[in-house]
């Protein structure tokens, strides 16, 4: 019977076999575990395959507290062959928790690939689009203006070291590594989220250099003079959102179309995003726009909430934490990424997902022979594992993203 390395650990369950991968990482000064040719050709390594099983099941009944498979795995990590297994079984559960976590910066931010760590460049042209002069008969045809925009980023390297102590890794008979990839894991997730919230908001609320009446994507009145400042998350907060992406054009002063928008929330804020885009109905005043001038009037126009079908909602736990002003008031609406992106994450070709590596023991036995990996090193018999994450992003076009305070005031 065929077994499949993916069903043998639950945490392990979530994620493509050609995700995983396959590295020493007890040569050198600590080897990563996502070399992408040799996943590759492990991949396609029957008898590979079947160690591997054979590691997983040997690691998930140590952790299930099977005294005889720890001896067995102790005695397993003298061998070189071994050590390789383990650490493609880490590995795999590392990507695991990594992908197990909502994803939310891919529904706003446009995902980028960049070679190296010096700062990249993203260039945009508006114009050239606006509707076509005619042309008399031997006249000349008019130029178009085009305007260049340049958006500049670098990605960063980012990690973080985990010690353990041989004694903990005795007490604990290896339970200590099944929390490692979980804990790595989610650190690794939790950064990206942080990070894309931080492009588009500060502690005082909006980013101001971004949203403002100038880019004319702020919702108030500075912005334009039918509108109330900030309003807050509701119906006829939302209808002016949407109203303010509308009316953006480009440097022709040709209309922008954006099909589809994403409402990003923090958590303080769901239910009621959630009671407007659930809603089946609408309930307006005849003259529908809004105005002071519809407040007191007694009929009313009922119609299918249109607005369900073109957002998506995104809550965003990270926005009252980085936003310590208004971060449970204010709410954005962004253009779809994949049209027309109001932002940028971009990662590093080939590095493009949490690596881990693990210290190479620097002690010798006496009398010869291979070292357990988890005998830790000499000065203090510490075992060590490192988790490397590489990315950068930058906010590029204010056109396709709008926001308010939600304090209904300037």
């Amino acid at each position: 019977m065929t077994v499949n390395v993916l069903d043998v650990l639950p945490e392990v369950a979530t994620m493509r076999a050609q995700d995983a991968s396959v590295e020493s990482i007890y040569g050198g000064e600590g080897r990563s575990l996502s070399a992408a040719a040799r996943r590759r050709r492990q991949q396609e390594n029957a008898a590979y395959q079947r160690h591997l099983v054979e590691a997983a099941q040997l690691y998930a009944q140590v952790i299930n507290g099977n005294r005889r498979a720890a001896l067995d795995f102790q005695e397993a990590m003298t061998t070189s062959d071994f050590q390789l297994l383990f650490g493609d079984v880490l590995d795999r559960q590392i990507l695991a928790h990594y992908q197990s976590m909502p994803v939310q910066w891919d529904s706003v931010a446009r995902r980028g690939r960049v070679r190296d760590f010096r700062s990249v460049k993203r260039y945009t042209l508006d114009g050239g689009e606006a509707i076509l002069d005619e042309v008399k008969q031997q006249g000349e045809y008019k130029a178009a203006k085009l305007t260049d925009g340049k958006y500049e980023y670098a990605v960063t390297k980012r990690g973080r070291r985990i010690p353990l102590s041989w004694e903990t890794l005795i007490n604990d008979d290896l339970d200590a590594f099944a929390d490692i990839p979980r804990r790595l894991g989610n650190a690794a997730r939790r950064s990206e989220e942080r990070f894309w919230t931080t492009l588009y908001a500060t502690a005082t609320g909006p980013a101001s250099a971004f949203f403002n009446a100038g880019n004319r994507n702020l919702i108030a009145q500075a912005t334009y003079a039918s509108l109330p400042d900030n309003p807050d998350l509701a119906v006829d907060g939302l209808q002016y959102a949407f109203e303010v992406l509308g009316r953006q054009v480009d440097t022709d002063g040709a209309p922008i179309y954006v099909e589809g928008a994403v409402l990003v929330v923090p958590p303080a804020l769901e239910v009621p995003a959630r009671n407007i885009l659930n809603a089946t109905e609408i309930v307006t005043a005849a003259g529908s726009s809004g105005s002071a001038s519809d407040a007191g009037r007694t009929d009313q126009l009922r119609v299918a909430n249109w607005m369900a079908n073109r957002t998506r909602l995104v809550v965003n736990p990270w926005l009252p934490i980085v936003d310590t002003t208004t971060g449970n008031t204010a709410w954005y609406l962004f253009a779809n990424p994949g049209v027309a992106p109001a932002m940028e994450m971009g990662f590093l070709i080939g590095h493009e997902s949490p690596e881990l590596f693990q210290k190479t023991p620097n002690a010798v036995r006496v009398g010869g022979g291979p070292i357990d990996p988890t005998d830790g090193d000499f000065e203090t018999d510490s075992v060590e594992w490192k988790l490397r994450h590489v990315w950068g992003g930058t906010l590029m076009d204010p056109k396709s993203a709008v926001a308010s305070k939600g304090t209904n005031s300037a």
